[in-house]
């Protein structure tokens, strides 16, 4: 039996891969579950998966980086249900490659936006409802290219995600004393959407990363939505300011 029946989840970019499973998950734990996308179709349709499985849904249709929306959707979450236990910051992208001398600052705006200002938007607006949770933490998602600084074309993605590692503990300080856990997960390769022109144009190459990861797997969106709930429950409420590597030992390389 669990104990999370009438606490509430924000999970941000739930309607595909990783944070889908997210939502699945935590709403299985008890919680209540509210999306977020920029897609108002899948947003629905995902709900309804979601509440025949005896899942309390909603979904809210924004865009992450525009921070007028952000803060008042997350003001509106807040105020219906008096607080928010679980703000998940899913929501991110690679938004494409580009290598610095040929990168527009249009395309280092967007990259940024999508994986640290949303971080930023969606935590600050969060934070006066969180203050009113049970166990309340934000749970933000980092990435191996934070510490490698990613591959070709990557730079701007991996410099976003180091944004948002140091993020993650500057909140966790500013935050501890109203008993506000915040902590990241940092995903290896993981069998999502996220690949999927690579795994449908050159197969090989995408079966292949399975050799430089330790357990010599893919990692699958549940694993990440395991550790996420884990995160969120009682039993972590003495962790805050650490980033769990999920990966199968991919970050050690092999």
């Amino acid at each position: 039996m669990n104990n999370n029946k009438g606490k509430v989840a924000v999970i941000t970019g739930a309607t595909g891969g990783i944070g889908f499973e997210v939502a699945k998950r935590l709403g299985k734990d008890g919680y209540t579950v509210v999306l977020n996308g920029i897609d108002q179709n899948a947003g629905d349709k995902r709900v309804k998966e979601l509440t025949a499985e005896g899942i309390t849904a909603e979904y809210r249709n924004f865009d992450v980086t525009k921070e007028e929306l952000v803060a008042s959707n997350i003001k509106e979450i807040g105020e219906k249900y008096g607080k928010i236990d679980v703000l998940v910051n899913n929501a991110g992208g690679l938004g494409g490659r580009s290598r610095f001398e040929e990168m527009t600052t249009e395309f280092y705006r967007f990259v940024m936006a999508l994986n640290l200002d949303s971080v930023f938007f969606a935590s600050r607006a969060a934070i006066p409802f969180l203050k009113n949770g049970e166990h309340p933490s934000i749970i933000n998602y980092t990435s191996n290219a934070g510490w490698t600084a990613g591959g070709p074309g990557a730079g701007i993605y991996g410099t976003s995600k180091a944004g948002v590692h140091a993020m993650t503990r500057a909140l966790a300080k500013d935050l501890a004393e109203y008993g506000i856990r915040v902590n990241a997960v940092s995903p290896g390769t993981i069998d999502t959407p996220f690949h999927a022109q690579i795994k449908s144009t050159k197969p090989e190459v995408f079966a292949s990363w399975a050799n430089n990861i330790m357990l010599g797997r893919l990692g699958q969106p549940e694993d990440v939505a395991g550790v996420i709930s884990f995160l969120a429950s009682k039993d972590a409420s003495f962790i805050t300011a650490e980033t769990i590597q999920i990966g199968g030992g991919q970050a050690l390389g092999i």
